[in-house]
């Protein structure tokens, strides 16, 4: 792993998305594995500020979504889709047709996966994968379990994950209980992984992903064995590591 020390968020988005728009331009053409949330809004935004300037080009790129809610549609201001497109997608010139996040309308969860698994493996594999980090070690939707999960799956969200989602929501009742995510393998086989991580209170669980035993109860800590890893991370989120 590589860790990237920031002073604050903006300097964690700005070096994050520098590291995402190398990729862009060292092949026009890759597939991005994207995350939601609110830690790469920075990210998406000084890519969108670098776009307009003509720096970076994403006609050619595809993007495949870690995750969605189950039950809401694309028009929902908060599934996942809804989010991508706000925060990034009708604001550079990425093909729409060629960004693809999990159905979640599809009544049958076995399909929709299936049918996910089937888009990653068709786009030849993520070159980048960005990810986020949970409180309670999670990536995607991976909540802690007693095994990895490989593949595209149907996820029942913890009570921290729904308590920590609920902000998004009018109340916690909406917030839905079932989400689809990219399995722990599906995250795994990508070239190149991204962890951004921002704040004190994540400071615990980050020493726990780089320097803890590797366990499904930390689904995280499954990164220290991809040989292609960069963490960057703020002043406070790396505050319990030694750096």
């Amino acid at each position: 792993m590589i860790i990237k020390k920031a002073k604050n968020y903006q300097d964690m988005s700005r070096k994050a998305a520098n590291i995402i728009s190398a990729q862009i331009i060292m092949k026009p053409d890759c597939v991005l594995g994207l995350a939601t949330g609110s830690t790469p809004i920075g990210i998406y935004r000084q890519l969108i500020d670098w776009y307009n300037k003509e720096d970076v080009d994403f006609s050619r790129v595809t993007s495949i979504n870690l995750d969605e809610y189950r039950g809401l549609s694309p028009e929902n201001d908060q599934s996942y889709r809804y989010f991508m497109n706000t925060n990034l997608f009708d604001h550079v010139n990425i093909d729409k047709s060629r960004t693809f996040v999990p159905d979640g309308l599809e009544p049958d969860a076995q399909k929709a996966c299936d049918d996910y698994n089937r888009i990653i493996a068709q786009s030849g594999g993520i070159d980048l994968q960005l990810l986020g980090l949970g409180h309670n070690g999670h990536i995607g939707f991976n909540e802690p379990s007693d095994v990895f999960i490989k593949e595209t799956h149907c996820v029942d969200l913890t009570e921290r994950t729904i308590e920590a989602n609920k902000r998004f929501f009018a109340s916690e009742a909406d917030v839905p209980r079932q989400a689809y995510t990219m399995g722990i393998g599906n995250i795994m086989q990508a070239k190149k992984i991204l962890v951004v991580v921002s704040g004190a209170d994540k400071a615990s669980i980050l020493k726990e992903v780089v320097s803890g035993p590797i366990t499904p109860a930390v689904p995280a800590s499954i990164l220290q064995l991809h040989s292609d890893v960069t963490i960057v991370a703020d002043e406070a989120a790396l505050g319990a590591l030694e750096i």
